[in-house]
């Protein structure tokens, strides 16, 4: 991890008697790609609003980029870009026109807005309105917007939630190259797929608390369970059945299979991001 361009420490949040989030500590790096993840209610939406202004921590700091967010909302505010799931952007006005307005409002040149445009393969409807495009084209214009003044910290909701997988593979594409150029990002998602694939390292929420923080290598390790499933004739069906690839008894399982003549097929099975969410939340995600 480079160094610390996002540290919170004991952050806490409350709604009147209801604390949201509770204590919370972590750091996020340079160039550093940070999964924040957590059931619907967790905390992480509270979360994300206070690393980005939107809301005061009742108690705690929050720092980016060395500066108290509380005391340097403005200057944050230059070194930030937010993409929120849902699009805020003028829909009677053309792609082009959308990221020209803002390109004046942060002060950078019609050449910075042609460069995201070409990045993020926006050309051929740029004089297009907003209100007539799909929802993936609407996520790369926020993207494209997101990034015109070369925020150094990225904060993406859902970044591709809802589109189709082309619309999708390109952003997270798009992703890995800013990562590359030194942005640091940190991405709130359902999909732990998306997660696993993105993430130098993840965070997971629940009930206001952070109850897991590493690498996803590390997370699977620790919280998942790798095991062996196999496929049976059982009659004339075809059955399956899965047991942990360290328990003593599995070779027992699969032998007793072979030896019947039954087995079909053997396949390792890896833990996943979803197995250690679902064994430390006691949910799934997709």
């Amino acid at each position: 991890m480079g160094r610390p361009l996002i540290q919170l420490t004991e952050v806490s949040k409350s709604f009147q008697e209801k604390r949201a989030v509770d204590r919370l500590s972590f750091s996020v790096g340079e160039g550093e790609v940070f999964g924040f993840l957590g059931p619907n209610g967790a905390g992480k939406t509270t979360t994300i609003r206070m690393m980005t202004g939107l809301l005061q921590p009742s108690e705690g700091q929050i720092l980016i980029n060395g500066m108290n967010i509380s005391q340097h909302k403005k200057k944050v505010h230059a070194q930030i870009g937010v993409v929120f799931e849902l699009p805020n952007l003028y829909v009677r006005s053309s792609i082009r026109d959308n990221l020209e307005l803002f390109a004046d409002l942060y002060g950078v040149s019609k050449g910075r807005v042609d460069e995201v445009i070409g990045s993020l393969q926006l050309e051929e409807r740029q004089k297009s309105k907003v209100g007539s495009l799909s929802k993936g084209w609407k996520q790369r214009v926020l993207i494209a917007r997101s990034l015109l003044h070369r925020p150094k910290v990225l904060f993406m909701d859902e970044p591709t939630s809802g589109l189709d997988p082309n619309s999708a593979a390109l952003i997270r594409k798009y992703i890995m190259r800013i990562k590359d150029e030194g942005t640091t990002i940190v991405i709130t998602t359902h999909d732990m797929h998306e997660a696993e694939e993105l993430s130098d390292r993840v965070g997971i929420m629940h009930a206001g608390r952070l109850v897991a923080l590493g690498n996803p290598l590390s997370l699977k390790k620790a919280y998942g369970k790798a095991e062996i499933e196999a496929e049976y004739w059982q009659e004339d069906k075809v059955m399956s059945t899965s047991w942990p690839l360290a328990d003593e008894m599995t070779k027992d399982h699969i032998y007793q299979l072979m030896a019947s003549g039954k087995l079909i097929s053997l396949h390792s099975k890896e833990a996943s991001l979803a197995d250690v969410f679902a064994a430390l939340t006691g949910s799934e995600l997709s």
